[in-house]
C-alpha cells in the first residue's frame, strides 16, 4: 500500500511571519535599529512559547493573557531592565504589529497602547558649574597632549565624542574674509554640520596637527590616515582612552564628581544660550533634529532668570526709539554740498532699511530691496560725479 504525500505548503506560523517581517523592515532601517527589533521579538517569542505553548498564530494573540503577561514579565526581569529599554521593546513590537495588520495579516489591533509604555524619567541637564569648567580647562590646558587638546575640542564647539574621533584632517573648513567652520562629519543622528569655530579652536586644531606629527605619535597616525586624531587600535580604544583621560584630568582638578564627555557638551549648550545664541542656531550647532533635544541641554538657573527679566524691564523702556534722519539744515554745519547731498542719502537708505526689517509682507519687503539697489547706483554715481572749476 502506497502512502500519499500532501504536498499542500505548511501555513506560516506565528514565527515566521514576524521574523520575516524584522527582515523587511532590514531593508530601510539601521543595522542598531534592527538589532532592537530582533531583541524584542526575541523576548516576546521567548515568553509566548514557555507559557502559551498552544499559540501558535497571529489571529489567537490577546491583549489579555498575552501581551500584559509579557508587559509584567519585562518588570521581573532580573537584573532588572531599564524603563528605556522596556519602552523600546513595546515601540518595537507594536510596529511590527502595525506594519502586519497594513499587509493583511489577521491580528486584533490595540494589543499594545500609549498607556502600556513605561513613564519617561525627568532627565536633567549636566552642565559642570563655572568653577569646575574652569579649573578643568586650565588642567587640560597644562596637560597638553593630544587627548586633551581633543577634549578642550569638544567643550569648545559642542561636538560629541565619536563625531570628534571622527574628524578628518580637512575639518577646518574656510567660509569667508576670518570666518572658520568645523565640518562634523555624519554622527549619532546621520546628519553632518558646520559648527562656527573662533581663533582659539583653530589653534587647538593647529595644537593637534603639531603633536600627532611628532615622533612619538607618528605610529599610530600613518601618512595616509584621513582621521584628525590617530587611532592604533581602531575607534573604540581611542574612546576609551579619551574616556579616562577626562576622568585623569577632573581628579587632578579637584572635581569630587564624575565628569563625562557628554557633560562637556551639556556645558557647551548652557554656555551659549547665556551667550544670548538663540535656540534654533544652538539646535543647528548641536546638531539636534527639533528644539526639544535642545532643551534637555540647557540648564536656566535663578541668575539666568534675574538676568533675562531685568533685560526684557530695560528694553521695555526702549521700544519706540525711532531713529533720526540727519538732513542738513541752516542750524546745522552742513552745506547743500556734494558731502552733505551723499550723507543725507547714506541717511535715507539706513532708514530705509531698518523700516524694510519691520515689515512682514516678504513682497513689499522685496519691492524696498529694489528701491535701495537704485539709491545705491544713486550714491555710486554720486562719487563719480565732479564739478566744473569755477
Amino acid at each position: 500500500m502506497t502512502q500519499t504525500v500532501s504536498t499542500r505548503p505548511r501555513s506560516a506560523t506565528l514565527d515566521d511571519i514576524m521574523e520575516g517581517q524584522v527582515r523587511v523592515l532590514a531593508t530601510t532601517l539601521r543595522p542598531f535599529t534592527i538589532s532592537n527589533y530582533g531583541s524584542a521579538l526575541h523576548r516576546f517569542l521567548f515568553y509566548l512559547h514557555a507559557n502559551f505553548p498552544q499559540v501558535h498564530r497571529l489571529s489567537q494573540l490577546r491583549r489579555e493573557p498575552h501581551l500584559l503577561g509579557w508587559f509584567r514579565w519585562l518588570c521581573d526581569q532580573s537584573p532588572p531592565l531599564s524603563s528605556g529599554t522596556r519602552r523600546i521593546y513595546l515601540a518595537c513590537l507594536r510596529r511590527l504589529f502595525d506594519e502586519l495588520i497594513v499587509n493583511g495579516h489577521s491580528l486584533q489591533s490595540g494589543l499594545i497602547l500609549p498607556a502600556d509604555f513605561p513613564r519617561q524619567p525627568i532627565y536633567l541637564p549636566k552642565p559642570l558649574s563655572p568653577e569646575d569648567d574652569q579649573r578643568l580647562q586650565q588642567e587640560l590646558r597644562r596637560t597638553d597632549d593630544l587627548h586633551s587638546n581633543a577634549l578642550l575640542l569638544i567643550r569648545a564647539t559642542g561636538i560629541r565624542l565619536g563625531e570628534c574621533i571622527n574628524l578628518s584632517l580637512d575639518c577646518l573648513r574656510p567660509l569667508g574674509q576670518d570666518q572658520w567652520a568645523l565640518h562634523v562629519p555624519l554622527g549619532k543622528l546621520h546628519t553632518e554640520r558646520l559648527v562656527p569655530v573662533d581663533k582659539s579652536e583653530r589653534h587647538l586644531i593647529a595644537r593637534i596637527l603639531a603633536l600627532r606629527a611628532q615622533p612619538r605619535n607618528r605610529r599610530f597616525a600613518p601618512a595616509k590616515s584621513p582621521w584628525l586624531l590617530p587611532r592604533a587600535g581602531g575607534f573604540w580604544p581611542l574612546r576609551g582612552a579619551l574616556r579616562t583621560a577626562l576622568i585623569q584630568a577632573s581628579e587632578r582638578a579637584g572635581i569630587s564628581h564624575r565628569v563625562t564627555p557628554h557633560r562637556l557638551r551639556h556645558t557647551f549648550a548652557t554656555e551659549m544660550l547665556r551667550l544670548g545664541v538663540s535656540l534654533p542656531a544652538l539646535m543647528q550647532m548641536m546638531g539636534h533634529k527639533n528644539l526639544r533635544m535642545t532643551l534637555r541641554y540647557l540648564e536656566v538657573t535663578q541668575p539666568d532668570l534675574q538676568r533675562e527679566f531685568h533685560a526684557a524691564r530695560h528694553n521695555a523702556t526702549q521700544r519706540h526709539v525711532i531713529p533720526k534722519l540727519p538732513v542738513p539744515d541752516g542750524s546745522s554745519s552742513a552745506t547743500p554740498d556734494l558731502p552733505g547731498v551723499r550723507q543725507a542719502l547714506a541717511a535715507a537708505r539706513r532708514l530705509l532699511e531698518m523700516f524694510r526689517r519691520q515689515l512682514g509682507d516678504e513682497n513689499t519687503r522685496r519691492k524696498l530691496q529694489r528701491l535701495d539697489k537704485r539709491l545705491l547706483t544713486v550714491a555710486l554715481e554720486l562719487d563719480q560725479f565732479t564739478l566744473p572749476e569755477k
